[in-house]
C-alpha cells in the first residue's frame, strides 16, 4: 500500500491510523506513526493508551520523541527490538539512526505536508518494503502530483462525525479586540474554552506581531480573576508542555495563549473559540488547521481573525 488519507481537519483521520496499526499488530507486525510536534505525538500515544485499555487490546505502545531523556529513549529502543507487534508512536526522532525496528510493515506519516521528501523516504526504509500511509487536511502540490502520475492511491473521508455544526468565521480589525475578549468571556461562562493565537514567542524588535508572554499577561487583565489563562511555545520544556496540554484538556485552564505549535493534531473538543492575532501573518493552510482545534465537539464554535495590518478595518459579521 502506498496511500494518502485525506479527510478535513476533525473527520477522524487518527482513529483510522489507529485501527490500521491495530491490524498489524494483531497480525503480528510493527507499525509506527510519525507526527510532526512532541505535542500532537505525545497526545497521539495517550489517545491509543485509552483505545488499548477501553478495547481490551493486548499490544505494547511505545513512544519516542526526541526530547526525551536518554535513559527514556534506551527504553524505547529496546521495546521496539523486544516486541515485534508494538505499535509506535514518535516525531522526527523515528528516521533517526538508532532507531532500529524489529518487524515493521506499517509507516503512516500524520500532517505529511510538514515533513520533507527525505525524511519521510528515511521514515519508510525503516522497514523493509512496509505499508506507506500518509494523511493530511492540507497535501502539498506535490503530493497531489504523486496522485496525478499514479504513484500514490488516494482514499478521501468526506464526513465529519454526526452533530457537529459549521465553524462561524469572521475577520475583525484590532479596533473589535474588546468585543473578542467580552465575546471569550461569555463563552467561557457557559463552560467552554478558547485558544489565542499569536505568532512570537516573546518580544522581539526585529519583528512586529502580539507575542505569546506578553498578550497572556493581557488577557490575565482583561478577563476575570478566576478565569484560568497559561500560555504554550515550542522554546518550553517538553514536560511543562505536555502538563500544560493536560491541564487544558481537564478544563483546569479556559484560555491557552499558543504559538502555532497546537496547529495540528490538538483535540479538545470543549474548545469553542480560536483567536487569531495578526491573522493576515499565516498561511492559507495554517488559518484552515487553526481553526480546525475548535469545533471538535457539539457545541457552535467561532473562529476569530484579527487583521493589524489595516487597524480601522471594520468588523465583519459572522459568516459561515
Amino acid at each position: 500500500m502506498q496511500r494518502l488519507v485525506q479527510g478535513d481537519v476533525g473527520s477522524g483521520k487518527t482513529i483510522v491510523a489507529f485501527l490500521a496499526m491495530y491490524l498489524a499488530s494483531a497480525s503480528g507486525y510493527q507499525s509506527a506513526i510519525m507526527a510532526p510536534t512532541e505535542v500532537l505525538a505525545s497526545q497521539h500515544y495517550e489517545t491509543f493508551a485509552q483505545y488499548i485499555e477501553l478495547f481490551g487490546i493486548q499490544t505494547h505502545l511505545v513512544l519516542l520523541t526526541g526530547a526525551m531523556t536518554a535513559k527514556q529513549k534506551r527504553r524505547a529502543y529496546e521495546r521496539m527490538q523486544l516486541f515485534p507487534d508494538a505499535m509506535i508512536v514518535g516525531t522526527h526522532a523515528l528516521f533517526q539512526e538508532k532507531a532500529v525496528y524489529d518487524n515493521l510493515a506499517l509507516v503512516i506519516t500524520d500532517e505529511q505536508h510538514r515533513f520533507g521528501v527525505r525524511q519521510r523516504e528515511t521514515f519508510s526504509l525503516k522497514g523493509e518494503s512496509p505499508h506507506i500511509l500518509v494523511m493530511s487536511a492540507t497535501p502539498i502540490p506535490r503530493t497531489l502530483a504523486i496522485i496525478l502520475y499514479g504513484d500514490l492511491d488516494i482514499s478521501v473521508i468526506d464526513e465529519v462525525p454526526a452533530r457537529r455544526l459549521p465553524i462561524k468565521n469572521c475577520v475583525v480589525g484590532s479596533g473589535w479586540r474588546p468585543n473578542a475578549y467580552e465575546f471569550i468571556r461569555k463563552e467561557i461562562e457557559a463552560g467552554h474554552q478558547a485558544y489565542v493565537i499569536c505568532p512570537l514567542v516573546e518580544a522581539s524588535e526585529h519583528a512586529e506581531g502580539e507575542n505569546v508572554t506578553d498578550y497572556s499577561e493581557k488577557l490575565k487583565q482583561a478577563l476575570p480573576s478566576d478565569v484560568e489563562v497559561a500560555f504554550l511555545h515550542g522554546k518550553m520544556r517538553s514536560d511543562m508542555k505536555h502538563k500544560i496540554m493536560e491541564s487544558f484538556a481537564a478544563n483546569e485552564i479556559q484560555v491557552l495563549v499558543s504559538t502555532t505549535v497546537v496547529e495540528v493534531g490538538v483535540n479538545v473538543p470543549n474548545a469553542t473559540v480560536m483567536m487569531i492575532e495578526d491573522a493576515q501573518r499565516f498561511g492559507l493552510a495554517q488559518l484552515h488547521q487553526l481553526r480546525g482545534r475548535v469545533g471538535r465537539g457539539d457545541a457552535q464554535s467561532y473562529c476569530i481573525m484579527i487583521n493589524t495590518s489595516d487597524a480601522k478595518a471594520p468588523a465583519k459579521d459572522w459568516t459561515c
